[in-house]
């Protein structure tokens, strides 16, 4: 009976300590706030309660003059066009990389931007705990040779991609 215990709980240990997702998040080196500024499109996430029933999802960033970029989230769901307003605050010291975003106070989420096109063509962000991903483009469409690149970056970040969504964006926007 110890035996089984103990075994039980080294295959326990060995889960929480040597699991790939508990190894740190790495990030982009730098951002540029003004250039990452404006409308980014969601080519692919991971489902969130909070996007359920989601289409033509994009996001805004905005720089502001008080300590924040201002972030407008918006998406068609079946009864019309949903949009949800918040700030990103910069964490100091991670190049712009790491921000916090918060939609309802006092709370804050993180998003870290972990990939990023030289040209700010598309971005990979996501969290820590690896259980939210996005995948953004400044268009609405992404080839498919970018798309697997950016795949194969997230899975070497530890993300398990088939959980991944690709988002329908064959509406119009009003």
């Amino acid at each position: 009976m110890k035996h089984i215990f103990y075994g039980t709980m080294l295959f326990i240990m060995m889960g929480l300590f040597g699991c790939k997702s508990n190894e740190p998040l790495p990030v982009a080196d730098n951002v540029d706030l003004e250039r990452y500024s404006g409308k980014w499109y969601e080519i692919a996430a991971f489902p969130q309660r909070f996007q359920k029933g989601c289409a033509c999802t994009s996001a805004e960033y905005q720089l502001t003059d008080k300590n924040y970029i201002r972030v407008i989230n918006r998406c068609k769901k079946p009864d019309g066009w949903d949009e949800a307003e918040g700030k990103a605050f910069v964490q100091k010291g991670t190049g712009n990389a790491k921000l916090k975003v918060q939609f309802f106070w006092p709370f804050r989420g993180k998003y870290w931007i972990i990939g990023l096109d030289e040209d700010y063509k598309w971005a990979l962000v996501g969290h820590p705990n690896r259980d939210y991903l996005w995948i953004l483009s400044r268009t609405r469409d992404m080839d498919e040779t970018t798309y697997q690149k950016i795949l194969s970056m997230a899975e070497e970040k530890n993300f398990d991609t088939s959980r991944l969504k690709v988002t329908r964006h064959e509406c119009r926007e009003e």
